[in-house]
């Protein structure tokens, strides 16, 4: 009789606002981070991970809600708030396949669809950041009893008072070590031999960026690089210049000010890093690490300077574009691909990789191909939307931006292969124009077959290009 296969844990270790390139591994020699480094060695490193983009200014809602139920953005409910209960996500099924499923730290999307998901769980969060070192967080209720208090906010911004979601505020950890503790808590004490999903939700490098001081004393602001694509300020109204993320920074950009906030921006990193390093040593010493599948991502990037925007609420590469890095059990060693994939893309890798049913409700394509064989593909195109106001298509080297601002159209071509920093539009080249007409015609196919049904932007986008 053959032996039964022992499924995998899973370890998924998942930052906030952390960009693609801020892995010293994958090419970044400024930023520290020893931990992610292993895991990128020990393991397959996707180079171009997207988010699909944001129909709201927090963009982390919907990528979220696209991440668990493995839907694209213009078929997940509320545009990433509550998850309905037709949607089945990630740690729903990894449960009723027998896992173990265990949630830690930002959870954006509802308290009915966070005990539909997990078994345990501890710190949770469901809102209301002000402060890494006083955050307002949730111990597990296996009845998702969660209720609503009066929260009164740091007085340095306001004196006002909300009704938060909260049983607790953690007061004077920062949240990554806090975070870190709970997910090094449960392996301790998960004795029993079923398998287990564990999904850390870290709230770094998230703004207000602070850290313990030694790891802001490992950056000196005036030895870090500026990006070659750093300007004062955007060249036209991409219809976000005034949401909350640009006004973090003055107008227009200095470049002593953004070199400060890439340097907070890196210690921030470098300190979750530390604490990604405590729960997989822990992993190890008690006897799980080589049966676990550890995947490390982020849920959006973040410009800080670049194209002199401070945010994520736009469809540049620094922006929609995140790590993802998978290793351990079963996984390849130090290897790389560069097959698009989107972060719904997981929910069906990670069941094929367990052994388990994906759902029915899932409509993202599991890349678990493209990890043995690095000629395979998954997707050839990738389409982009954020709000009503800009849209984006891209291929292996070529990008289309279009943008719908104040009844104006705005068009942008980028040569990725050449101008990685989409620096040089190449909208009016003539040179370009058949590859410009081939991708506004692309872009207005992806449109229907992502189901972008957006009233505001097609009155100005359609009403100006047909097919």
């Amino acid at each position: 009789m053959a032996a039964v296969k022992k499924r995998p844990n899973i370890l998924f270790l998942f930052a906030d606002d952390q960009r693609f390139d801020t892995i010293r591994e994958l090419g970044n020699d400024t930023i520290v981070t020893p931990n992610m480094d292993k895991i990128v060695r020990d393991g397959v490193a996707f180079t171009h991970a997207f988010i699909q983009g944001g129909t709201t200014g927090a963009v982390c809602m919907p990528s979220r809600a696209m991440l668990h139920t493995g839907r694209p953005l213009f078929r997940i409910k509320d545009s990433g708030g509550s998850i309905p209960e037709s949607h089945i996500t990630m740690g729903e099924a990894f449960r009723k396949a027998g896992y173990r499923t265990f949630g830690t730290g930002k959870w954006h999307n509802g308290t009915q669809s966070y005990t539909r998901s997990f078994t345990d769980g501890a710190e949770i969060w469901f809102g209301g950041l002000l402060d890494h070192w006083n955050l307002p967080v949730n111990h597990f209720n296996p009845e998702g009893k969660y209720e609503k208090v009066p929260f009164c906010l740091n007085p340095r911004y306001s004196n006002e008072t909300r009704y938060m979601t909260c049983t607790h505020i953690n007061v004077g950890k920062h949240s990554s070590e806090l975070l870190g503790e709970s997910a090094m808590e449960f392996l301790e004490k998960h004795k029993d031999t079923s398998p287990f999903f564990m999904y850390v939700a870290f709230l770094a490098p998230h703004d207000p960026r602070t850290m313990p001081q030694k790891y802001l004393d490992m950056y000196h602001p005036e030895k870090i690089p500026l990006p070659p694509n750093f300007t004062g300020r955007h060249p036209f109204d991409n219809g976000e210049l005034s949401v909350r993320d640009e006004m973090l920074a003055g107008f227009p950009r200095k470049p002593e000010e953004i070199k400060k906030h890439i340097a907070e921006y890196y210690a921030m990193i470098t300190h979750l890093d530390a604490q990604i390093g405590r729960i997989i040593k822990t992993l190890g010493e008690t006897g799980r690490l080589e049966n676990t599948i550890i995947l490390l991502a982020g849920d959006n990037g973040l410009a800080v300077g670049q194209h002199g925007l401070m945010g994520k609420q736009n469809m540049y590469e620094h922006s929609v574009r995140v790590p993802l890095v998978m290793s351990g059990a079963g996984i390849p060693k130090n290897e790389r691909r560069d097959s698009p994939v989107y972060l719904f893309d997981i929910f069906p890798t990670l069941a094929e990789l367990a052994d388990i049913s994906t759902p029915k409700s899932v409509k993202g394509a599991s890349f678990a191909p493209v990890i043995k064989n690095p000629r395979e593909r998954t997707r050839r195109n990738l389409f982009f939307a954020y709000r009503h106001c800009q849209r984006a298509v891209r291929d292996d080297r070529f990008k289309l931006i279009e943008y719908a601002v104040e009844g104006k159209r705005t068009t942008q071509l980028f040569d990725l292969k050449e101008d990685p920093f989409e620096m040089n539009n190449l909208a009016g080249d003539k040179k370009h124009k058949k590859v410009l007409s081939s991708f506004q015609n692309l872009i207005v196919k992806a449109a229907e077959e992502w189901n972008d049904r957006d009233e505001r932007w097609g009155k100005i986008f359609w009403k100006n290009f047909k097919t």
